[in-house]
C-alpha cells in the first residue's frame, strides 16, 4: 500500500497514527469485556477504521459528522471521554443516554456529532438539513455522513442524494462498502459494478477511493470538502474496505470465504501504517510500543472509573419528563376582549393569519413542502408567503416526505424551526420513520429538540376517495415524543398552530379539509396561542356527554340543534397527544353517559383509547357503558353514497339513541 504524506508533517503523520491506533485499541478492549459478559453486545470496525479517522481528521471541528455503528474513530478522533464512552456502552446513567440507548445510537451537540438510528438510511437526509442551515447563515461549513453500502438500496438513499443535489447543499456522502450488509453479499444487492456510479445520476461529483488507506481517505475528503464549499454542491465518495469480524459479535464470520479474510487481512489499515512510518523512519518498534502501552494504560484507567456504576433513576417521573422537550419561552395566554369584537372569519383563514405571525415571530422559522411557493399549496394555505418571506424561507421540495422530515431535524440541530406541509395526511405514510423513530426519540435519547410542526390536511367528506381521506390521527398518539392537535374551529386553528410554533416538540397539526372553506367563525387578531393539551367544552349538558373533535364536533353540533329536548355535553379534546384527562373527567360526571365520536375507522381509533381510559378512571360516574361511534373499518370509498354510509355521522343518531335508551 502507498502512502503519499504531501506536505503533512511528520508531527501530523505521527498524530494521525495515534489518532487510527486509538480506536483499534479500545475496539480489542471491547471485543474482552464482550467475552466477559460485561457488555452485551458491539459493532466491530476493526479493518475499517482509516475511514473514520481520516474522515474525522479531514473535517473541522465544528462541522458535523453523522455516523454509523462501525464509526468509532470519529468519537475518539473527536475526543469524547472514553469514560463516557465506556458508560455509554454498557447502558450505565452516566453514559450519553442515560442508560436508555446503546453503541452509536446518541448524538452531541458539543462535538458536532448525531447519532444514527438503526434504520440507517433517515440519517443521511438530517445532513441535508443542517447543511440547508449554514447555507442560511452564509457559513462556510460542510456536513459529512456515513452509510453502508447496503444502505445505497434504500429508498433514503436515492431522496438524500437527489434533495442535495437541487438545493445545492455542500453534504459529503460516504459509503463504506465493506462487501456484506449482515450476511449478504454486495452482488446481492445491486448490479452497478462501483456504487460511486449512482452520482450521476443526481447530477454531482463522485469518487471511488482505498477505504484503507488512512492518508488517502483523509486527502480525498479534505479535497472533496473544498470543492463542496466552493462549488456549493454535494459530493459522493465510495471507500472500498472490508468488514472483518461479523455484522456485530453474535453473527460471526461463517459465511465469509477464508480467502477474502486472509486477502483482507494483509490491508488492513493499521498494520499497513504502521509499515509505512517505519520505513520512513518516523516510528520504531520502541516507539511503537510505548505508543501502544501508554494508550493501553489510558483505556484500562478509563474504564476503571467506568466500572464504578451511576446511579440509576429507574422511577416513571424521570423517564417520563424527558420524553418532550420544555418550552425556551412561556405560554402566551390571549386576551379575553379579542375574542368578543373578532372578525368571522374561514377556518382556512385561521391557519394562514397563523403562518405569517409566526414567519413574523420566528425568524428561524422555514416552510418546506411540495407546491408550497409560488403556487401556494394545493390548498393556497402558504398562498403569498413566498412574496413575502422569500425563497430562502418558504421552500417547494421535491416529492420525497422522508427526505424533507429528516431536514427538518437536521435544522432544528442548528436552531432553526421548521414547518413541513404534508400534500394530503395520508402521504405521511412514506415519512412514518422519519417521524415515529427519529423526531419522536431524539430528545428522550440525547436531549436534542426536533423543532417541527408537520401539517396534515386530512379527512373525507369531499369525495377523494381512500388515499387522499384518511384519518390517520391515530397512527401517531402510539408514539411517546409527539404532539398530535386537532383543532375544529378558525379561532383555535390560528390559536393552536402559533402555539405549535412555539413548542419545541414535533408536532402533528391536522387540518380537516372540508373545514378549510365551509367553516366560519371569529377569529382574534394579532398573535396569541392555544394551550395544546387542554380541551375545550363548547356546551354543558345533563343527559349524554360526547366527547369528540376535529369534524366530530360539526357532526356533534347537529345533533344537539337536532335535538333540542335533550341535553348535550360537548366536549371538544383539540390536542389529542396529550390527552386533557382532567377535562374527560368533568365531561364523564357531568352526565354519567358518555359516547366518544371520530371520523377515523373504529378499530385502533383514538376513542378506543378514551373509553378505556374512562372506564379504568371515572367507572363510579358511569350509568352506561362508553359508547364509540366510528367511521367504517374500511379504506374510504370514492362514491359520494359510499362515503356518506362509510363516515360515524351516519350512525350517529343511532348510537346516541342506544346510548340515552340504556
Amino acid at each position: 500500500m502507498y502512502f503519499d504524506p504531501r506536505d503533512l508533517s511528520p508531527e501530523t503523520q505521527l498524530r494521525f497514527y495515534r489518532a487510527l491506533l486509538l480506536p483499534r485499541l479500545v475496539e480489542e478492549k471491547m471485543l474482552l469485556l464482550l467475552r466477559q459478559g460485561k457488555v452485551s453486545k458491539w459493532f466491530s470496525g476493526i479493518g475499517q477504521e482509516a475511514i473514520a479517522v481520516g474522515c474525522t481528521l479531514a473535517m473541522m471541528e465544528d462541522e458535523w459528522l453523522l455516523p454509523l455503528h462501525r464509526n468509532l474513530g470519529v468519537f475518539t478522533t473527536r475526543a469524547l471521554p472514553l469514560e463516557k464512552l465506556f458508560r455509554q456502552w454498557q447502558g450505565d446513567a452516566g453514559g450519553y443516554s442515560k442508560g436508555r440507548e446503546r453503541s452509536f445510537h446518541f448524538g452531541t451537540r458539543e462535538h458536532h456529532i448525531c447519532g444514527m438510528i438503526s434504520h440507517l438510511g433517515p440519517q443521511l437526509s438530517v445532513a441535508d438539513g443542517i447543511a440547508l442551515a449554514h447555507q442560511l447563515k452564509a457559513e462556510e461549513k460542510a456536513v459529512l455522513v456515513f452509510t453502508g453500502e447496503g444502505g445505497t438500496s434504500e429508498g433514503d438513499f436515492h431522496e438524500a442524494l437527489n434533495l442535495a443535489a437541487v438545493w445545492d447543499l455542500p453534504v459529503i456522502f460516504v459509503i463504506e462498502n465493506n462487501g456484506y450488509g449482515l450476511s449478504t453479499p454486495a452482488h446481492e444487492q445491486f448490479r452497478c459494478r462501483e456504487l460511486v456510479a449512482k452520482a450521476r445520476g443526481y447530477g454531482m461529483e463522485g469518487v471511488r477511493i482505498d477505504g484503507n488507506n488512512l492518508l488517502t481517505v483523509y486527502d480525498t475528503i479534505k479535497g472533496v470538502r473544498e470543492y463542496c464549499l466552493r462549488e456549493k454542491k454535494p459530493y459522493l465518495v465510495e471507500c472500498v474496505t472490508f468488514r472483518m469480524r461479523g455484522h456485530e459479535e453474535a453473527s460471526g464470520t461463517k459465511y465469509v470465504p477464508s480467502y477474502l479474510l486472509e486477502e483482507w487481512g494483509r490491508k488492513d489499515p493499521l498494520e499497513q501504517y504502521e509499515k509505512h512510518l517505519l520505513e520512513t523512519g518516523l516510528l520504531t518498534e520502541e516507539s511503537i510500543r510505548i505508543a501502544r502501552d501508554e494508550m493501553h494504560e489510558h483505556i484500562e484507567t478509563e474504564w476503571k472509573k467506568a466500572e464504578e456504576p451511576t446511579p440509576l433513576q429507574v422511577g416513571a417521573q424521570p423517564q417520563l419528563q424527558d420524553v418532550y422537550a420544555l418550552p425556551i419561552t412561556p405560554f402566551e395566554e390571549p386576551a379575553p376582549p379579542d375574542f368578543v369584537s373578532a372578525p368571522s372569519k374561514r377556518f382556512m383563514d385561521g391557519i394562514k393569519e397563523a403562518l405569517d405571525i409566526a414567519m413574523e415571530k420566528h425568524p428561524q422559522l422555514i416552510l418546506m413542502g411540495q407546491d408550497i411557493a409560488e403556487y401556494g399549496g394545493v390548498f393556497k394555505i402558504t398562498e403569498g408567503l413566498l412574496e413575502k418571506y422569500g425563497s430562502e424561507r418558504v421552500k417547494n421540495t421535491p416529492l420525497c416526505e422522508s427526505a424533507v422530515l429528516g431536514a427538518a431535524l437536521g435544522l432544528s440541530l442548528e436552531g432553526r424551526k421548521t414547518m413541513v406541509e404534508m400534500q394530503f395526511a395520508d402521504f405521511v405514510s412514506s415519512g412514518f420513520t422519519q417521524i415515529v423513530n427519529n423526531l419522536a426519540k431524539i430528545h428522550y435519547r440525547w436531549g436534542q429538540p426536533a423543532d417541527v410542526v408537520i401539517r396534515m390536511p386530512t379527512g373525507a367528506g369531499v369525495g377523494a376517495g381512500p388515499f387522499h381521506s384518511q384519518s390517520t390521527e391515530s397512527w401517531f398518539t402510539h408514539v411517546p415524543g409527539l404532539k398530535v392537535v386537532y383543532p375544529s374551529s378558525p379561532a383555535d386553528a390560528k390559536g393552536l398552530l402559533l402555539a405549535a410554533f412555539s413548542d419545541p416538540n414535533p408536532v402533528l397539526f391536522f387540518e380537516h379539509k372540508a373545514l378549510y372553506r365551509s367553516l366560519n367563525g371569529p377569529v382574534p387578531e394579532g398573535y396569541y396561542e392555544t394551550r395544546i393539551g387542554e380541551a375545550r367544552v363548547l356546551q354543558t349538558g345533563e343527559e349524554a356527554t360526547i366527547i369528540t373533535y376535529g369534524m366530530g364536533v360539526e357532526w356533534a353540533r347537529a345533533y344537539a340543534g337536532a335535538h333540542p329536548e335533550t341535553s348535550i355535553y360537548i366536549l371538544d379534546l383539540r390536542t389529542l397527544q396529550p390527552l386533557d384527562h382532567e377535562a374527560i373527567a368533568r365531561a364523564v360526571r357531568a352526565t354519567g353517559r358518555v359516547l366518544v365520536l371520530h371520523e377515523a375507522t373504529l378499530t385502533g381509533g383514538l376513542g378506543g383509547e378514551i373509553a378505556s381510559w374512562i372506564g379504568e378512571h371515572c367507572f363510579q360516574w358511569l350509568d352506561a357503558p362508553v359508547m364509540r361511534c366510528a367511521s367504517l373499518d374500511t379504506p374510504v370509498p370514492f362514491n359520494k353514497e359510499l362515503e356518506a354510509q362509510f363516515l360515524a355521522k351516519a350512525r350517529l343518531e343511532d348510537t346516541m339513541g342506544r346510548l340515552l335508551g340504556y
